[in-house]
């Protein structure tokens, strides 16, 4: 009998913990999580990082100016937000057709330690082909994280491990390098791509 009530017990003890953890994942890494409140990404002119993409270049803000944007911030090993995410991204840019080309589609890593040019290289190369992973030493991602205004944070885990959690929005820029909006986590493509063709068609307005 008492065996059987602390069985019921660790049982209720494990559902507790993974509720907690689940709940934390989802106010932290998932749809659940704010964002920072009255904190806008600067414009890209206002930038001043440099990272490296996947290729081994050298890239800044000025990359991206000249094409709207979207900028993704997580790290190859997430377990669920990156890769659906990834698989979104990638969802949008093929109903674009041909308008993707018109498109930066970036991936910035939160997690350099693990995240060498190598390994974004071969993690984004299971997505779109038009998707750039961009990454750098611990400085150059603080730096470009603090003025995108996107958070991440290493959490550590079981067997000296760790996790990074990190904001979960994709951030959409026009062509100009004017912030335009967020892509909430499985935002609807629905909604998703006309975000995307209104900074693009905003774009096309003010260069006329």
């Amino acid at each position: 009998m008492r065996r059987r009530a602390f069985l019921g017990r660790g049982a209720a003890g494990l559902g507790v913990l993974g509720l907690t953890l689940f709940a934390g994942w989802w106010q932290v890494d998932g749809p659940g999580a704010p964002e920072p409140v009255g904190l806008r990404p600067l414009a890209l002119q206002s930038m001043d990082f440099r990272l490296t993409d996947h290729d081994g270049k050298p890239v800044g803000p000025g990359s991206l100016i000249g094409r709207a944007s979207i900028v993704f911030f997580g790290f190859t090993y997430c377990p669920d937000v990156c890769p659906t995410t990834l698989s979104d991204i990638t969802g949008w840019l093929d109903t674009l057709g041909e308008d993707a080309e018109r498109l930066n589609a970036v991936f910035i890593t939160v997690d350099p330690e693990r995240d060498t040019v190598k390994a974004m290289a071969e993690y984004v190369g299971y997505f779109h082909p038009a998707v750039r992973g961009w990454t750098g030493s611990e400085a150059q991602i603080a730096r470009v994280a603090g003025e995108f205004r996107a958070r991440y944070e290493r959490v550590p885990t079981e067997g000296d491990d760790y996790t990074m959690n990190h904001t979960a929005s994709v951030f959409l820029f026009d062509a100009g390098g004017r912030f335009v909006s967020t892509i909430d986590y499985h935002e609807p493509r629905e909604i998703a791509v006309p975000k995307i063709r209104r900074a693009m068609n905003e774009a096309a307005r003010g260069a006329s």
